[in-house]
């Protein structure tokens, strides 16, 4: 017998278990199915999981501010729910944003004040008393190793740093979305795992359901694909959508590089997490006194966009093609140990390599589509993750709003962020907006 749900959820990532927890809380019996075996297994397990506030628009600050607010109080976000695995943590270390010529920090600086965002302004003393590993000399243009120019003696000092004191990184991004889950659960959401989907059945443009892999068909009148890099591929599985969308999404492979800190540096314990567009990554302390180093994707950083299904060789086993690059780990290591100089790289690579699922301009898609009761909540790797207890609340208002009957394509939703009070446009993250130019088409969206 076909089972039947008011809403399926296609991804058990960091922003598709918000999503079902927020319409479980409304009342909709739903369900969330994932390729994997667990919550937060895809390429939620390999985000770098930090909380900043700086983007290049003020939707995109507005956004993640409301976001600290459920980092700050995790439990209370869970509704207090019990995990056997444990609750994930956030390590409130704050956020340096450089101030270089790789960052437009003065559109951000301008963003915090119309926000309302709390920050300082740090100049080099300041980011040398509180960070004394860090050498302020300017190393721009970014460039890599292999550039003769790499290693050139800087000879100007940059001018400083916006710090904002409540940003950080979550202890385990797995964990968290496992956590959600729990909450959803609780709620009344049903998940099932190592269930791929293969179609998603429509009649009158009026979506009915999903079907899997093994020939089960799962009917409901919404579907939601937060498929993360995959979402194109579901997309394309819903008569008509990919083709009208104005923004597409694609899956870019990227590398995070794992390097120790400098002895007699407790990095783990001291440290902050670094905005740092000078030398073109950011970084923040990772477990074993490491620093965990990833790309903000400069010019001199070649960009590889894979398909997904050739990436996870082996749909069956999903074993995930995550080795390192030498090339790469030199650049961000190298880039890295530019601003901590003490830094000692060892030969062997060691991180996490795997895939953000981008927009054509890094912003997320999260709308609804052409066909009826098919919404999208796509594109958000790679800066998002601090925004997904925020994303699932929007979502689910959109949804419940729009399969009331209201037109969101003609009026724009605009949601209420309930912690800090703001209303912000949803429709700045429609599927047919035309390329934002404000955005940095980087990791820092």
């Amino acid at each position: 017998m076909t089972k039947k749900y008011d809403a399926i959820i296609i991804g058990a990532g960091v922003i598709g278990c918000p999503i079902a927890y927020e319409l479980a809380k409304m009342g909709y019996k739903t369900l969330t199915v994932d390729k994997l075996s667990d919550a937060g297994e895809g390429s939620t397990a390999a985000s770098c999981a930090i909380v900043r506030a700086h983007y290049s628009t003020v939707d995109g600050v507005a956004m993640a501010y409301e976001g600290f607010k459920y980092w700050l109080d995790w439990k209370k976000y869970l509704d207090n729910v019990e995990d056997e695995k444990g609750l994930a943590k956030y390590m409130n270390t704050g956020s340096i944003l450089i101030k270089s010529q790789g960052h437009d920090w003065r559109k951000v600086q301008s963003n915090y004040d119309a926000v309302g965002v709390t920050y300082e302004e740090w100049d080099v003393d300041k980011i040398k008393e509180k960070v004394p590993v860090y050498d302020m000399h300017e190393f721009w243009p970014v460039k890599r190793p292999e550039d003769p120019d790499f290693f050139n003696e800087p000879t100007k000092m940059l001018e400083g740093a916006i710090f904002c004191p409540e940003g950080g990184y979550m202890s385990d991004p797995a964990l968290s979305a496992h956590n959600i889950m729990r909450a959803a659960e609780a709620k009344g959401s049903e998940f099932i795992f190592n269930a791929e989907v293969v179609a998603v059945r429509s009649e009158n443009n009026q979506v009915l359901g999903i079907t899997l892999k093994d020939g089960t068909d799962i009917d409901a009148p919404v579907v939601v694909n937060v498929a993360g890099p995959h979402s194109y591929k579901i997309n394309q599985m819903a008569a008509g959508v990919y083709e009208e969308c104005n923004i597409k999404t694609k899956a870019l492979r990227h590398e995070v590089m794992h390097c120790p800190a400098p002895e007699g540096y407790d990095y783990l314990k001291d440290g902050y997490h670094t905005s740092d567009g000078d030398v073109g990554c950011y970084y923040r302390p990772e477990v074993g006194n490491m620093f965990l180093i990833g790309s903000e994707d400069p010019e001199c950083d070649p960009q590889e966009w894979v398909d997904p299904d050739v990436f996870y060789a082996g749909k069956e086993t999903y074993v995930r093609n995550n080795q390192l690059t030498v090339e790469q780990w030199n650049a961000q290591t190298y880039r890295c140990a530019r601003r901590v100089s003490d830094m000692a790289i060892p030969n062997q690579p060691r991180g996490v390599c795997d895939l953000y699922d981008c927009s054509d301009d890094w912003i997320p898609i999260y709308d609804k589509s052409s066909m009826q009761g098919f919404y999208m909540a796509i594109g958000s790797s790679g800066n998002q993750y601090k925004n997904a207890p925020v994303a699932g609340s929007m979502m689910a208002e959109l949804i419940d709003k729009c399969e009331k009957g209201y037109d969101h394509d003609k009026e724009p939703l605009q949601y209420t962020l309930p912690h800090i009070g703001r209303k912000i446009d949803v429709g700045f993250f429609s599927r047919n907006r035309e390329i934002n130019y404000n955005s940095s088409f980087s990791v820092n969206g």
